[in-house]
């Protein structure tokens, strides 16, 4: 991984504010050694334009008071639906789910290291149970 402690800090603070407001498929990207004009990525999603709204406010909030990192810019914010946020040393992406399909940023990047962000694992949905197995029935 060739991120910087910093860099992962900041990462990890993004990632849990995401997780905050909700956002699924968080994932970060080492990308310095393929981009070489930042390190990391974060990207994730939300269903709702509102919801993205407020993982990028959540993100920006945290990042500024836990590290006292600003945007450079930001992008997207009209739209909606895709979201960018540029410190320089990394950029977040926002995506509506529909959006991250279409531009396959995971795919675009399945080569890079992933890196870890110290969220929770996300267990796999439980198989189905017939009614009325597993609950207490009175």
């Amino acid at each position: 991984m060739t991120i910087t402690d910093t860099v992962h800090a900041e990462l990890r603070t993004a990632a849990a504010a995401a997780s905050e407001k909700l956002a699924t498929d968080i994932v970060g990207l080492d990308v310095g050694e393929r981009l070489g004009i930042t390190e990391a990525f974060l990207v994730c999603s939300a269903p709702t334009d509102r919801q993205i709204d407020a993982i990028v406010d959540e993100v920006e909030f945290r990042i500024k008071t836990e590290h006292g990192s600003q945007p450079l810019r930001r992008e997207g914010r009209e739209s909606g639906t895709w979201v960018l946020l540029d410190y320089g040393h990394m950029v977040v992406h926002v995506q509506h789910e529909e959006e991250r399909v279409l531009y396959g940023l995971d795919r675009l990047y399945a080569d890079v290291d992933h890196v870890d962000l110290g969220l929770p694992a996300v267990s796999a949905p439980e198989a189905s149970q017939e009614p009325g197995e597993g609950s207490a029935e009175a």
